[in-house]
């Protein structure tokens, strides 16, 4: 696996691969790498010739009293797990290659639907830096096509919003949600858990789940759903940020007709901010049932 410091020398290895008529796959990241990150990179080598990871922990991202400064920095082990998988290319510059003019002067990618909500209404700014910082990396990498986790649904939603409206000429895919054995949603922000809270911290998926399994047998009183879940996870001892039941494209509220559902929540432990969520497709439960 190479490995880049520098704007120019990874755009020049993009460009002979390019060249060479091979499709590149595009999977950005903060490091701390885990098995989900991995399996974005595998599904990105089944799709494309050659594959850039990129490593930055975005500071724009971050809002105030957030974690940027104890974000896990695991680079050497991060470069040997790429590696084992056959990795192409890492990108990992350094905040002044990526903003070579401060972050205060630098110009924004704002994607106005989307991001007021869920998330974007707990960290206020932080999709503001997310566009930001991924379309800078679009331009820098030029991939034919990208991969995102789908555990971040809200981000995935609106990096295709900003592709469609800025006509990047980039496919958007999701990578499916990489769980482990109780459901808690790989993340590296799991490791700031305590050894206390996690044989609870799946509580999260469980009260999800438990609204899927709700509107699957018909209970369409989705605010009651809503807040039975938030005292679910009150109960177990955390705290919710939001559980929401919503239009699984416009990310509103759900309406009693509602067809593509996805139910999404955030939760926080005593040193972590926790996000899932889990889709349904009712049309497709609804068929299954008529026969």
């Amino acid at each position: 696996m190479d490995v880049f410091h520098h704007i120019k020398s990874i755009r020049l290895a993009i460009s002979e691969a390019k060249a060479a008529g091979k499709k590149v796959g595009f999977v950005p990241t903060m490091g701390n790498l885990h098995d989900a990150h991995l399996a974005l990179v595998e599904q990105a080598q089944q799709l494309s010739d050659v594959v850039v990871v990129s490593i930055f922990v975005n500071r724009l991202q971050f809002g105030l009293n957030e974690d940027w400064d104890r974000y896990p920095r695991t680079m050497e082990q991060d470069i040997v797990k790429l590696t084992s998988i056959g990795c192409d290319y890492l990108f990992h510059p350094e905040e002044v290659e990526v903003y070579p003019n401060g972050m205060d002067e630098q110009t924004r990618v704002i994607v106005p639907s989307m991001t007021n909500v869920l998330c974007g209404s707990s960290r206020p700014g932080h999709f503001e830096g997310v566009t930001t910082v991924v379309s800078k990396l679009f331009n820098i990498v030029q991939p034919d096509l990208a991969i995102f986790g789908n555990k971040d649904y809200q981000q995935l939603a609106i990096i295709r919003r900003m592709v469609e409206d800025l006509c990047m000429p980039v496919e958007i895919i999701a990578g499916d949600i990489v769980r482990e054995k109780d459901g808690l949603a790989m993340s590296s922000r799991n490791s700031f858990i305590t050894e206390q809270e996690r044989p609870r911290a799946n509580q999260l998926h469980r009260s999800l789940s438990w609204i899927c399994d709700q509107v699957k047998e018909g209970n369409r009183d989705f605010l009651k759903l809503e807040g039975e879940a938030k005292s679910q996870i009150e109960k177990a001892g955390f705290r919710p940020d939001y559980v929401t039941i919503s239009n699984s494209k416009t990310l509103e509220p759900a309406a009693h007709d509602d067809l593509e559902i996805t139910v999404l929540g955030a939760m926080y432990t005593q040193n972590a901010r926790l996000i899932d969520n889990l889709s349904l497709d009712l049309y497709t439960e609804e068929k299954a049932v008529r026969g």
